[in-house]
This record gives structure tokens, sequence and C-alpha cells, in this order.
């Protein structure tokens, strides 16, 4: 493929292989061409087009609107039926199925492995500057008025940016991406009102079938809060577009968010829907666009039927390839911004009768930054500038989130209020966002937001009952590794620090875990601890809750990495899984 001088020096130069009078550097000489050539935009954005109508498609960016680095998970296991299956596939595992050469982008982009080394050969990912021109692209390719742009939620919540502005700059960048419409989950716990704020705001529409007034004092009592279904014409097809939003929201997040609203999968409802789009309207496509998470989507394939599409969300898993369940396609397009993905479809006699779907990687160092989304950026970024761009210290260490059971930046999270709580024991929540930061690098005080900015950061302490704590450890396995993924809210583990414990996932609900141990002793089940979290509800469950303690979890990690300046977390995790050898097991949870 020829590259234009133009091309050659915006991609060269996001390669920083150009000197500073912007001349190419000779040094590289083939070595440069042959890197340029390997990869280039024409590539991420090479599609075989089908028909006339183009979904795009993203999925639980968590207000990352700058470029970041996201290490995927080394461990990743759930119940032994769903284990290496799609959804629950990770590292060599992942690239053994979907066929991904190692050192790859791909092997980059959706695995662990070597992931500090491909990171300073590819780089950063995402960024809605550098998601735009892949949008616009696609675009103009197909014509504006046959291409829309869906977003699957998990949106306005992540980074600093996004809590001190409550979404709003998020809302912007939507607005910039043109997204046409979304459904949500952590966009609900900015609260009630401040959600209908944003969505007046939001040039999109919000859609929700699953979302009900529950409030039998409400005039709205039993009737929907937001539309249930959107009905896009592109391409010369009316695509009919179902909101799912997350089941498990009021269980989830706390419930004073949403108090006064019903959530559910409510397929029943869906059905309806679907159904009624069908023959009432006349739609040519059902699209429903979930954040039910990938597992779920695929039973909710088996109960609902007449459904074409479903864009799925939440559990930020990066799927090259759909997954088919009874004649309905499910998608989902990773996190935090690093896809966009694109489906065609090709329309005749009221049905789809062929389609194409890409994962298009944003490997922001390949694509030339679109200056208007470097603008919008640096317009909200800038009032905070003083406070995010802080070096608080640096890590000798890997510091990543994703993970079942252990991830260094937890582990960090859980130090830092360990050593201000004087605690037992502390609970992290398994949350699936956050960022990477590289070996060596420095950790600043956006960091530390982009792995802890909610709406309800406090640092509890209170006192809980050895035997409390651990059945709520079985509890959570529970919801983890339930063999039906409609039980499963998709978590990972909370985090402990100040314990360790054995598990074994295939034993039965409330028998997994064994070993437990608070302070290299075994848990005395009549002891009371010294407990703190944050991220939950634990605190209500507890007793004599320190009210002067109470802090920004935040606050807490920065103050400690400012007092260590160096932070060096062990890789090796604190829980061992008895019944699994391997992080990435294939299926028959065996590892290959």
């Amino acid at each position: 493929m020829e590259i234009d001088r133009r091309d050659f020096l915006q991609i060269a130069a996001s390669l920083g292989l150009l000197g500073a009078a912007g001349g190419t550097n000779l040094l590289a000489g083939e070595a440069t061409q042959a890197k340029i050539k390997e990869l280039n935009f024409s590539d991420i954005v090479k599609f075989k087009a089908k028909g006339k109508a183009t979904i795009l498609h993203f999925c639980d960016l968590h207000a990352h609107i700058k470029p970041l680095y996201w290490r995927e998970p080394s461990t990743l296991i759930s119940a032994k039926n769903l284990v290496g299956t799609p959804g629950f596939i990770c590292g060599e595992s992942f690239q053994k199925y979907y066929g991904i050469q190692a050192g790859s982008l791909d092997a980059y982009f959706d695995t662990h492995n070597d992931f500090t080394e491909l990171a300073k050969k590819f780089g950063k990912m995402g960024g809605i500057a550098h998601m735009k021109p892949i949008i616009d692209h696609v675009k103009k390719e197909r014509g504006a008025e046959n291409v829309i742009l869906l977003d699957s939620g998990d949106t306005w919540q992540g980074t600093a940016v996004a809590l001190h502005t409550k979404g709003e700059a998020i809302v912007d960048a939507q607005n910039y991406l043109g997204v046409d419409v979304m459904v949500g989950h952590w966009e609900f716990t900015y609260g009630k009102e401040r959600v209908h704020e944003l969505i007046g705001k939001l040039d999109a529409e919000f859609i929700s079938q699953n979302v009900v007034d529950n409030d039998p004092f409400s005039d709205e009592f039993e009737e929907l809060i937001f539309p249930p279904y959107s009905i896009q014409e592109i391409g010369g097809a009316k695509i009919g577009i179902i909101g799912q939003s997350f089941p498990f929201t009021s269980t989830a997040n706390p419930k004073k968010f949403t108090e006064g609203w019903s959530f559910a999968l409510r397929h029943e409802s869906l059905q309806e829907y679907v159904n009624m789009l069908r023959k009432e309207k006349g739609v040519d496509a059902i699209v429903v666009l979930s954040h039910d998470g990938f597992s779920v989507d695929q039973e909710l394939a088996k109960k609902v039927t007449g459904v074409d599409f479903i864009l799925s969300g939440h559990t930020h898993d990066p799927s090259p390839e759909p997954i088919i369940v009874n004649d309905t396609v499910i998608l989902i397009s990773g996190s935090h911004g690093k896809y966009i993905s694109r489906l065609d479809l090709e329309i005749k006699d009221k049905k789809v009768v062929d389609y194409s779907f890409k994962l298009m990687p944003v490997a922001s160092n390949l694509i030339p930054a679109d200056k208007a989304g470097t603008e919008l950026v640096e317009k909200w970024y800038k009032p905070y500038n003083a406070e995010l761009n802080e070096v608080l210290g640096t890590t000798k260490g890997l510091l990543y989130k994703r993970d079942t059971f252990y991830s260094t930046f937890d582990s960090l999270i859980g130090m830092a209020i360990e050593d201000e709580m004087k605690s037992d024991i502390n609970f992290n929540p398994g949350y699936r966002w956050g960022t990477t930061v590289l070996p060596g690098d420095p950790i600043l005080k956006d960091n530390v937001y982009e792995m802890t900015a909610i709406t309800y950061p406090e640092v509890y302490t209170f006192d809980l009952k050895g035997e409390v704590i651990y059945k709520l450890m079985e509890d959570i396995a529970d919801n983890v590794f339930n063999a039906n993924p409609l039980l499963q809210q998709g978590g990972d583990m909370s985090r402990i620090t100040g314990a360790s414990y054995s598990i074994k996932i295939s034993a039965p609900s409330g028998k997994r875990i064994s070993d437990f141990m608070i302070g290299g002793k075994p848990i005395d089940m009549k002891k009371t601890y010294r407990v703190s979290s944050w991220g939950g509800n634990l605190q209500n469950v507890g007793e004599n809750l320190d009210e002067k303690a109470i802090r920004p979890v935040y606050e807490v990690v920065s103050d400690y990495i400012r007092k260590k300046k160096v932070i060096d977390i062990p890789l090796e995790s604190n829980v061992k899984i008895l019944d699994m050898d391997c992080g990435c097991p294939v299926q028959g949870a065996s590892c290959s």
C-alpha cells in the first residue's frame, strides 16, 4: 500500500521517528520504513463492506477521554462450565482461541502477554481525539446518513475530570464523537436528578426498557423512566434499537442514587418490544443495546427470539469474533476506548441476510489526533491540571487493575488504607475499570483518580465479627463463580489486604473458601476485627464506625504514595486457587 508524504510524516511523528526539525530520523533507515509499513491507519480501518447500513459501537469508556495504557487480565476464571468460553478467556488461551500472533498489536490490545514490552512498542490506547478519525473515516466511506454510533454505557464515570464536572465533560465528549443512542450503569451513580440533567445536555437518545418507577407514591408508578427503544433509519433500512441498562444497578451500587427506580433483566418485556417493533413499526432489524454483561447476554439470547444483534457491554471483554446464540449475533467492544467496532448490515426483504464485523483498535500512536478532540480534552482538564499532574511518586513494577483475584494497583490501594486506618483487614471493590502504569513511570494524582473516581469514595473503618467477614467472602465468591451467568453481576472478587485465603472454584456455594488468614493467623469466627472498606455498603453492617477517620480513598492513596516516593508492589497474589493450575485455563478448566 502506498503512503503519501503527509500520512508518512503524521505516522512517523506519532511514533517518535522525527527529529526536531521535522525531518525523518535517517539513522532509522530501513527499520523506520518497515515499522511504518507494518501498521498504519489504513490497516486499522480496512474493512470488507457489506450492504448499505453501518453501526459503530463502543462500550465501557469509563470517562477516559485521554489515551491510556490498559492491561488485560492474567487471571480470568469463572465456574467450570464457563471457563475457556468467550468472556472468560485470557493470555495465551485468548491468542490460540482467536488465532492471534504473539507480539502483534492484537496481542497487545487483547492480552496481558509481554505487556510492558509491547506498550513501549505500540504506545497508548484510546482517547477521543484518536477515536474520532476512525468514526469520520467510516462516515466518509459509507455516507454519514448511513452510519450510527451506539454506546453501551459506563461512559460518564471513571476519571477525575468526570468526577469534578459531574459527568458534563464526558457528555461533551460523546457529543463530539457523535453518539446517537446509549444506555447506562455507572451513569446512575450521579443520582437521578443529575442523570436527567446530563441527558438534557446529551445529543444522543438515552434508552432503557428495563428501568421502571417503583415508588407507589409517584405519578409515574410502574411506568418506564426512559424511552424503551429508538428507531434509526440508515442505508435505506429501519433499525429498531432496544435499550438494556445494567439490571443489577440497585444492588451493585448504593440504592440512594436510584431510590424509586426498579432495575431487572425483564426479558419478558424485551420480547414484547421485539414483537411490537417487528409487527407494528415494521423495522428491518432488531438490535439490543445492552449493559447486561457478555455472559448474561448470551443467556438472554436463549430467552428472547427475533433479536438480530446484541451489542453488549459491562464486562469489558474484547471479542474479535461474534458469538451466535439461537440466531442472535452478540458483539462486545472491549473497554476504555480501546476499540470501536464496525458492523455492516446487508438487508433484503425486511431481514438481515448478511453482515461484516471488525474490532478497530484505537492505537493512539498510529492515528493522528483530531485537533477539535485535543482542544476539547484540554478545555476540560485545564482547571484541574495543577492537581492532576502532580507526580506523587514512581513505581518499580507494573501497576495494573484487571484480574479475578489480585492486582498490583488494588494492592497499592489496600496498603495505603491499611497504613492510615491501622485496620486488621480491608476490602477493595472488584471494579474492572482504571488504568495501567508502566515500570519506572511516575504515578500522577490523575492515575489515582483513574482507579478510584466514584461519587462515593469514602473509606470507612468499623468492627466486624470474623463469621461475618467469612460469610461475606463466600457470598462474593458465589456471585463471581456461579455456574448460572444470570446470577453473576459481572465483577471480580473483592480484593483484601491484611489477609489471605485459598479457594476451590468448583466447590458448592458457601464452601469455596478455606485457609482464611488474617494477620498471618487463622480467622477467628468469634473475634471482632477492625475493618476498612470503600466503594460499597459494608460499613452499614459494621459497628463502632470511626466517624473522624472517614476520608476519600483517592486522598488516602495519594498521601501514601507521597510518603513512600517509590512504590514496589509484589506480583504474587494473596489468593491460592486449589482446583486450577493457571490463570488463563481453556475449556474444561485445564491449562493449555
